[in-house]
This record gives structure tokens, sequence and C-alpha cells, in this order.
């Protein structure tokens, strides 16, 4: 291990913990922008459930949330696939081939509701204004190219007072305004809000379908249409100021305009339930599509994006809680005396011929206590053993003698015992020298 106060750490660990905590925090705030990106207020002075001026829709959704209903905006395309009451609110310039694909589609999975638009709207100046408040400068009926065009819409000033008055039922009122009136016409529609002078405000889309809750609104006999309960109605109202906020202002249009939500969100039954009602706003250029972040937090990858937060969590507390400093790399080849001796040894054991260094190393022993002693030069083996075993005698009698070790030393062959005489040797030459 290396010295941690010669190798001091370029962060402490509170400064790395900060660090990590700071990028997490970080990462979340980012992923929770690039998830809530779904394209900001939609109050924006157009005919959509987000608009608050006269001419939009909010007023309905804040209605029927008052009242219960279980209501939301759809801005993700595949949300118009889910069951409950669609209410669409197409502009002028719509696809009609959009529209068309969305409604067909919607046929066998959940009542809806197609209201058409009317009114040119502008941005109001004044100071006073509030945020979507619009000057209404004039109406445009829809052309709605490759959807239902066996339906006409038509925008006329009523002849007369009267005209502007509606009647559904044991419902009536009067619109809000009496310069223009859109008005529907066209094959197979089933009247369920009229004029005063006869015209559709509103109408069902008559087919093999049995829709008794919008007949029992229209006051309309049961009967008149199908019996196949497999499909859900498709409603047109064709005069915007019967749902919208200018239009609601009226205590008469508001009641009627939830019955009408009741009574084509009651299935094909007729059965009068309540189900969810959904407001398109992909339409009216606010859909977008669902991020890959949202898909990590939902079925059925929520189980690998836990899964990676816990490799997450696992890897960072045993990086913070492992022991000592970090292992700083050695040098592949060491320095000194004492490397080569190790090197040297290492060499020597790992080719098993440990015996064979046994009669030098008590050879190279014999000439260090010799030279010590000061013995005459040019005695043989023999003699130079039996001197040192003299002096040996005379300053450590209590050690085995130096020319017995040696013998030993030379005639050993397993490790401990090559080990063993040679510490005794070295001991004999502490001893003399």
């Amino acid at each position: 291990m290396s010295d941690p106060a010669a190798n001091p750490a370029a962060f402490t660990t509170r400064g790395v913990l900060a660090l990590v905590l700071f990028g997490a925090l970080a990462f979340v705030v980012a992923l929770y922008g690039m998830s809530a990106a779904t394209g900001g207020s939609a109050n924006d002075g157009n005919a959509h459930a987000g608009g608050k001026g006269l001419n939009g829709f909010a007023g309905l959704v804040a209605l029927l949330d008052a009242d219960g209903f279980d209501v939301g905006k759809v801005r993700d395309p595949a949300g118009l696939a889910q069951p409950g009451l669609l209410v669409l609110t197409p502009p002028a310039d719509a696809d009609g081939a959009k529209l068309e694909k969305i409604v067909e589609a919607r046929r066998k999975i959940g009542p809806t509701m197609v209201i058409a638009p009317k009114w040119l709207a502008m941005k109001s100046q004044s100071l006073t204004a509030k945020r979507g408040w619009v000057i209404l400068g004039g109406t445009a009926a829809p052309q709605w190219k490759d959807f239902h065009d066996e339906i006409g819409v038509a925008l006329g000033k009523p002849a007369s007072t009267a005209a502007r008055n509606w009647h559904a039922g044991a419902f009536s009122g009067a619109l809000p305004q009496a310069e223009a009136v859109e008005s529907g016409s066209g094959r197979g529609l089933v009247p369920l809000v009229t004029s005063g002078d006869g015209r559709l405000l509103a109408a069902l889309i008559g087919d093999a379908g049995q829709y008794d809750a919008l007949y029992d609104f229209g006051g309309l006999p049961h009967g008149i249409g199908g019996a196949d309960e497999a499909l859900f109605p498709l409603v047109f109202v064709f005069e915007p100021d019967l749902l919208n906020n200018w239009g609601l202002a009226d205590q008469r249009t508001a009641l009627m305009a939830r019955a009408l939500v009741v009574a084509t969100g009651g299935g094909p039954n007729g059965q009068g339930r309540r189900v969810p009602v959904l407001f398109d706003q992909t339409l009216n250029g606010y859909g977008h599509t669902r991020s890959l972040v949202d898909l990590a937090f939902r079925p059925p990858y929520l189980a690998a994006t836990l899964c990676l937060l816990l490799a997450a969590l696992a890897t960072g507390w045993r990086a913070f809680v492992r022991f000592g400093p970090p292992r700083l790399r050695a040098r592949s080849i060491a320095l000194g005396k004492t490397a080569l001796v190790d090197n040297s040894a290492g060499l020597i054991r790992r080719a098993g011929r440990l015996r064979l260094v046994a009669a030098p190393y008590a050879t190279m022993m014999r000439e260090r206590i010799a030279l010590a002693l000061r013995l005459p030069r040019g005695l043989d083996a023999a003699a130079t053993e039996a001197a040192i075993d003299a002096a040996q005698a005379r300053r450590a009698p209590a050690l085995p003698l130096f020319s017995q070790t040696a013998g030993a030393l030379r005639s050993a062959r397993g490790p401990h015992d090559l080990a063993r005489h040679a510490a005794a040797l070295q001991t004999i030459e502490k001893a003399l020298t």
C-alpha cells in the first residue's frame, strides 16, 4: 500500500461525494426537463381545450372536472386510442385524411365528439387583457377534405332573432351572438341540437349502432338506429358556441353541454355511465411523442431502469468504503542491490535448483570468516575450517562447529534444511566477527 502522506489524494472523500451528488442532481434535473418538455401552456387564444378566450373550450374542461368527471388532455398521439369519450377540436386547416383515420379507429374503442371551428381570433392588444384573451375578427367554415365529405358545413346569418335560439330535447336556449350561425347538412345525420329555423347545430352520425342515451337527449324515439352494441357514437357539433367559453357563460347552455357530454359518453348500450373525457390537443399543434426518458420509467422498461440504478448505487458505495488509499503501481524493474538479490533469488526459486547453491554458500561463508579472523592465506579448505573451529571453541563454544554446520549445509536438499543450516552459519559468523 502507498503512503497517503507521501501521495496526497487530489480530492478528499467529502469533495468526491459532493461532486457525485451534484452530478446526480444535475442528471435528474436534465431528465425532468426532457420528460416535461410537452410544449408549455396551451392558452394561446386558439379554439381548443387549453384556450381561455371566448373561442376556447377551457370552460368545458373546468365544468366537467368540477362535476366529478375524469377529465384529461391528450398530447401523445398514442393516447388517442384510449377508451373514453374523445373530444376533437381540430382547426379549420386540419388534415382531413388524418382526422378520418383517428375517428374511424375509435368506432369500436370509445365515443367521439368533433367540434367544428368557426371564429377567426386575434390576440388582444389591450394592456388590461389577460393571457389567452382574444378579439373575434370574423368567421370561416372548416374545409376538411377526405373527412366525411358527404357532410357540408355552412355559415349563415339568422333571418330573425328567434332563429338564433337552439333546442335539444328538454333543453333550450340562445346563442351568444346573431352575426353567423354554423350548421351542418348531409345524409345520415340524426339531429341532436337544432336552431330556431331548423338548422342542425349538433348531430349524430346515424349508423348501425344503438345510442339510446343520445336519442333521449335529443327527444328522439328509440329504435331509429341499429342494434350493433359494438359501435360507439360519433357526434358532430357544428356550432362551437354551444360548447365554447362564450356559450357556457349562459347557464342554460352549460347545462345542455353537460347533458350532451353525458349522453355521448354513455356507451353503445345507452346506460349513461360516466366514462373518462379526453380532450385532444395533438391536432392543435401540441402533440409530442413519448421520449426515451419517459419510456425508461414505464413498464416493461422500468425493471431494467431500476436494475441499472441499483447497480450504480452499489458501485458507488463499493468505491467509497474500500480499504485504504489506492495502491500505486510499482516499477517493473526495481533499483538497487536489494532488487538484484531479490530477482536472483526469485530466479533460483522458480528454477527449483536451491540445492545447487548450498556448497557455494558454505564456501563463501568460510572465506568471509577466514578474512575476518586474519587467517594465513594459502591454507586449503580443511585447514581453514579447522582454524575456524579452533577460534570458535575459544569464542563461542556453545555453538555447533563451523565444519559440521558447513558439511550439513552441503548435504541438505530440502528448502527448510537449507535455510536452517544457512542461518546457523550466519550465527557463527556473527559470533566470531
